[in-house]
């Protein structure tokens, strides 16, 4: 790549950045002493996980103002975690999130881990939500790569290909990253990249990374969900969730809930862990 492919390429991000930028996220606004607090982003970063910032909002607006810190969420009832999380989806990331916070104060002694391998050693942070930390919460010119990236890269660097691995977008984002200010940059590849889903469909599909996202309607997901919700107001037997939720896969859902931890039973009534 030269200087003047490489600097075309920022100006176009930078560009729209500053004219349609979404400033106004709440994880993007900084603590009063100029500083992000890499605990909001983690939970930002973990509820943005298949899910539309539309709905995210409010939540995390809600979840943060119940749980501020990391020590008052490890401290929480996974119950209660549960229930401020409800309507999110993939209540299984709730349990994670909760989990991660414990593990700040029991493996970390209650600081923040900073490094990739260490936030990697969090339940439910993988390696590109690590590497989103590191650039939101410490602006830190670390390279990862999310759907809303991937799309900048294929549209701008890959025509009329298709299986295109992560591997060779992240040279690409290696090469082209604003490594003076990652943490703004990153923002606005994740705002073009979403200008671009609209604007010109869906490149991921050209990925290898590619994965159908499974209906929901009618799926055991659904089934899950519902359980959850109507187990926040109050316990339930199973006779009183089955009058609800009339699918005959039920009695699996609450055996893979109760297994995994996020429901009980005890007396004959399922309820939050």
């Amino acid at each position: 790549m030269t200087e003047f492919e490489l600097t075309s390429f920022q100006n176009i991000i930078w560009d729209y950045y500053r004219q349609h930028g979404r400033h106004d996220m709440p994880w993007r606004i900084p603590e009063l002493d100029g500083s992000f607090d890499p605990y909001k982003i983690m939970v930002s970063e973990i509820m943005l996980q298949q899910t539309q910032v539309t709905r995210v909002i409010p939540k995390y607006l809600t979840f943060i103002h119940q749980f501020p810190t990391s020590v008052s969420l490890a401290a929480a009832r996974l119950g209660d975690v549960l229930t401020a999380w409800s309507g999110l989806g993939y209540n299984r990331r709730a349990k994670f999130l909760h989990q991660a916070a414990q593990a700040i104060q029991t493996e970390f002694d209650g600081v923040f881990p900073h490094s990739l391998d260490s936030l990697m050693r969090l339940p439910g942070v993988g390696k590109n939500t690590a590497g989103a930390i590191i650039a939101y919460a410490f602006n830190q010119p670390l390279v990862f790569v999310e759907t809303n990236i991937r799309t900048v890269y294929i549209h701008h660097f890959f025509h009329d290909q298709m299986g295109i691995s992560d591997t060779e977008i992240i040279k690409l984002i290696d090469a082209t990253l604003d490594r003076q200010q990652p943490r703004i940059f990153y923002w606005a590849l994740m705002d073009y990249g979403a200008y671009l889903k609209q604007a010109v469909g869906n490149l991921n599909k050209l990925s290898k990374a590619y994965t159908k996202q499974s209906t929901f309607q009618g799926s055991l997901r659904q089934i899950r969900g519902q359980v959850i919700r109507l187990l926040t107001s109050q316990p339930h037997t199973r006779a009183s969730l089955a009058a609800q939720i009339t699918d005959e896969r039920l009695p699996t859902v609450l055996a893979d809930l109760t297994r995994e931890g996020l429901i009980s039973i005890h007396d004959k009534q399922y309820r939050l862990a």
